[in-house]
C-alpha cells in the first residue's frame, strides 16, 4: 500500500464569498478600473500602462523610505536590500514604456484628446518619488490642492530628508567630512552638488570598495542610472509620438523632458569617479 500523500486533482474551488487570492489582491477592482473615454482600441493599453507604471511608483517609494529610514538608524545592510530591490523594480518600471514607445503620431493623437489637460506630470506617487531623490520644489504641491490626502503626503515629503540627504548624514556620522551647511540645509528645497561632499565619495571610493559604505554608494548609483534611462526613455517614446508640440497638461514637452534627461540624481556619486 502506497504511503505517499494523497494529492486531489484539482485545487478547492468552492468557497463562502470571493475567493481569498481576491481579498488579497483586489484583482476585481484593479480590472474594473480602466474606463476609456474615446473609441479608439488603443487607447485601453495606454491607460492599462499608465496604471501599472503607477503601482510601480507605489512600491518604488516604499523602497526608498525604507531605505532612507534604515539610513537614519545607521542600518546600512536593510538599506542596500531595499535599493537592491528598488533596482529590480525600476526595471520593470522602465519596461512599461515598451508598449508605447513606438506610438505614431497618428495613433496618440487618436485618443489624445481624452487626456484633456491630463499629464503624467500631475502624478502625485511619481512626485513623491522625485522629493525622494532629493528633487524638490513646494510649487509642485499646487497641482494637488483639491486632493486632501495626495496633498498631505507630498507636503510631508516635502519637509522630510531625501533619500540622498540621509546618504550623505550617514557619511558625516561614519567620518567623512560633510559640510555643515549640507547637513544643516532646508530640505524642501532641490538638492545642490556641493564640492566637499564630492572629495567624501572620492574618498569613500578610494578606500575599501567592498566597505558596507562603497556598496551603498554603487546601490544608490544603481538607483540613479535607472532614474536617468527612465527620464530618457520617458524622452524618446515622447518625441516620437507627438515631436516638439506642446505637451498635455501645458507642460513644454520634450524641451521639457529634454531638460530632466540632463540632471543627474545624486550627482556628486558621479562626478567623484573622475578623481579616484
Amino acid at each position: 500500500m502506497s504511503h505517499e500523500a494523497f494529492e486531489p486533482e484539482t485545487p478547492h474551488l468552492d468557497f463562502e464569498g470571493t475567493t481569498p487570492y481576491e481579498d488579497y489582491v483586489k484583482a476585481d477592482v484593479l480590472t474594473h478600473l480602466q474606463h476609456t473615454l474615446s473609441d479608439d482600441p488603443g487607447e485601453m493599453v495606454f491607460l492599462v500602462t499608465t496604471q501599472v507604471m503607477e503601482l510601480w511608483f507605489t512600491v518604488i517609494v516604499h523602497e526608498w523610505e525604507t531605505a532612507a529610514n534604515a539610513l537614519r538608524g545607521d542600518d546600512i545592510p536593510t538599506a542596500i536590500d531595499a535599493l537592491k530591490r528598488s533596482v529590480r523594480e525600476l526595471e520593470a518600471l522602465n519596461a512599461s514604456w515598451k508598449p508605447l514607445g513606438q506610438l505614431t503620431p497618428a495613433q496618440f493623437n487618436a485618443y489624445r484628446g481624452a487626456l484633456g489637460e491630463g499629464s503624467g506630470f500631475q502624478s502625485a506617487m511619481y512626485r513623491r518619488m522625485e522629493f525622494l531623490l532629493g528633487d524638490k520644489s513646494a510649487s509642485m504641491l499646487v497641482p494637488h490642492r483639491g486632493a486632501p490626502r495626495a496633498h498631505a503626503e507630498l507636503e510631508k515629503a516635502l519637509h522630510e530628508p531625501s533619500l540622498y540627504d540621509e546618504a550623505l548624514r550617514l557619511l558625516a556620522r561614519r567620518g567623512h567630512v560633510v559640510p555643515g551647511k549640507v547637513l544643516s540645509r532646508d530640505v524642501s528645497r532641490r538638492y545642490e552638488p556641493s564640492p566637499q561632499v564630492e572629495e567624501a565619495w572620492t574618498a569613500v571610493y578610494s578606500g575599501d570598495e567592498r566597505g558596507d559604505v562603497a556598496r551603498l554608494g554603487e546601490a544608490l548609483t544603481d538607483v540613479a542610472e535607472l532614474v536617468w534611462r527612465w527620464r530618457n526613455d520617458h524622452l524618446v517614446a515622447t518625441r516620437r509620438a507627438m515631436g516638439a508640440k506642446t505637451g498635455t497638461g501645458g507642460s513644454a514637452g520634450v524641451a521639457w523632458l529634454e531638460k530632466r534627461a540632463r540632471n543627474n540624481v545624486f550627482p556628486e556619486l558621479w562626478t567623484a569617479r573622475s578623481y579616484v
